[in-house]
């Protein structure tokens, strides 16, 4: 048995626009902004959380519960750039500004786009970006809060 690692095997990118959630093209995932680079090793959040739903009666001796809604605390961190195009997020991810948020997981960062592979798209809308206290031998960092504007898509394939 083995396990997956993570290191280096993510992609997240920010897109304007896109057609179909539930199956983003190549064309649309390589014209978004590449977020990979620029995200701190901790720094893609996609938080869900699902509320519970009573459905105990007044008969009942035991708490019971169905599964509720599903929300999203989703949260860039992201690293300063020195460059107009290292720096770039930082200028595109500001509060109001809508797009959808695509995460590709356990293929080698470098693998390009591909018809057929599972990503997660998420509908947003940039909050107050939080520039994070400065602190010694580090770098300089903000955070991102996304709120989600409509349905994500866990399970979203590629289309060519």
């Amino acid at each position: 048995m083995s396990d997956l690692i993570s290191d280096g095997k993510t992609r997240a990118a920010w897109l304007t626009s896109l057609a179909n959630i539930h199956a983003p093209t190549v064309a649309e995932l390589n014209a978004g902004m590449d977020l990979t680079p620029r995200l701190t090793p901790d720094g893609l959040q996609t938080n869900p959380t699902t509320a519970d739903v009573d459905t105990g009666s007044l008969a009942s001796t035991t708490d019971t519960n169905e599964v509720g809604r599903v929300g999203y605390d989703n949260m860039l961190t992201c690293k300063r750039g020195t460059t107009p195009q290292e720096d770039a997020p930082y200028a595109v991810l500001v509060y109001g500004a809508h797009g959808f948020l695509v995460v590709r997981r356990g293929v080698p960062y470098a693998t390009a786009w591909a018809a057929g592979q599972q990503v997660e798209v998420y509908p947003s809308v940039c909050g107050e970006r939080v520039n994070v206290a400065p602190a010694k031998n580090e770098v300089m960092k903000y955070q991102a809060p996304l709120k989600l504007t409509d349905q994500q898509d866990s399970n979203a394939l590629v289309a060519a």
